[in-house]
């Protein structure tokens, strides 16, 4: 099976039972304390998220596959961080979405297995279900989940996709890894809104992949100067964390940048009109924050860029844009460029 994940692109993979106790008391504790914002998703399944076999009855174990994504061919991120007129997009949403590629693949891998087990019960899953998916992961024996809350391997980083297969078969449960992170606080320290309130604690209500993927509505005006130039996403805490010395790169050719969004500039993006945005993001992650969103985004890192009378004239050409969640982040951005000026 290991041999028949690597033939399809998978760079690792690890077999777990479905004892998820210690994760639920942890989940429960999260949502108690409202940490997860508007994602109601997240509370809306009951104990089907810590609990396998309620999802997909039948369930004793657990396929975890991982697949790099970080590109040689990307824009070094920290240089378009430090460019106050370009556009950061996170790492993981430059190339073509990953969710359809990794769930074809899983597929494949159950195919395989029927061929030489004969039928059994399975589920695909890659972020599309009320699914536990690091502590799965972390299980599995794929790496540990750091004090940022991501998955880390001791031998690869944490630039990596992951997906599973929830499966019938009494497969062997590999040994969780000791965790490395050790007295580091460097994913702490980094953060921009300081989300990560504690070692293994993420208050996604301050957190700007959050703040620019899952909220649909206005951004907090307190965390609006925080964000800088980052339009979806964020990675500080990745690109700060040593474990990625060894990071390995994508071998999977769809995660290579496309159109040019590794590197893009801000005003560039802020002029396209929602034809443009399906059009220019088809096949991409991003699309599904949908082009008001979008809008929003880059207003708000309009705001937070240098000073330019270039700026200010596109803003100023959306002030009464018909949308109300547009026009608000386009007003505050023009009086922080005035600020500036």
């Amino acid at each position: 099976m290991r041999a028949w994940c690597r033939e399809l692109g998978f760079d690792d993979v690890g077999f777990s039972h479905t004892r998820l106790d210690r994760y639920e008391a942890r989940l429960h504790d999260w949502l108690a304390a409202g940490m997860h914002g508007e994602m109601h998703y997240m509370e809306a399944h009951g104990d089907k998220r810590s609990r396998p076999a309620r999802l997909v009855a039948g369930t004793v174990s657990v396929i975890s596959v991982r697949m790099n994504y970080l590109s040689a061919a990307a824009a070094p991120a920290w240089r378009v961080l430090g460019q106050s007129h370009k556009a950061y997009v996170s790492r993981y949403a430059l190339g073509r979405d990953y969710h359809k590629l990794m769930r074809k693949k899983l597929q494949k891998l159950a195919d395989r297995m029927t061929e030489a087990f004969g039928s059994f019960g399975y589920r695909a899953f890659v972020d599309s279900a009320p699914v536990l998916e690091k502590p799965l992961a972390e299980q599995a024996g794929l790496g540990w989940i750091g004090k940022h809350t991501c998955l880390i391997s001791r031998t690869s980083g944490s630039w990596f996709f992951l997906g599973e297969l929830y499966t019938d078969l009494p497969l062997p449960a590999a040994t969780p890894r000791q965790d490395h992170c050790g007295r580091c606080r460097r994913c702490l320290d980094v953060c921009p809104t300081r989300a990560i309130v504690a070692p293994y604690k993420l208050d996604a209500r301050r957190c700007i992949s959050y703040l620019t993927i899952e909220l649909k509505g206005a951004i907090p005006v307190a965390l609006r100067p925080l964000i800088g130039n980052r339009i979806y996403g964020c990675d500080d805490c990745q690109l700060v964390c040593p474990w990625n010395r060894y990071a390995h790169l994508a071998t999977e050719a769809d995660f290579a940048p496309r159109g040019g969004l590794d590197d893009a500039e801000l005003l560039e993006l802020f002029a396209w009109d929602e034809e443009q945005f399906e059009r220019r993001l088809a096949g991409s992650a991003i699309r599904r924050i949908g082009h008001e969103r979008w809008q929003r985004n880059v207003a708000v890192a309009l705001g937070n860029a240098d000073y330019g009378t270039d700026v200010v004239a596109a803003l100023a050409a959306k002030r009464d844009h018909p949308s109300p969640l547009v026009r608000e982040h386009v007003r505050w951005a023009l009086l922080e460029q005035q600020r500036k000026a």
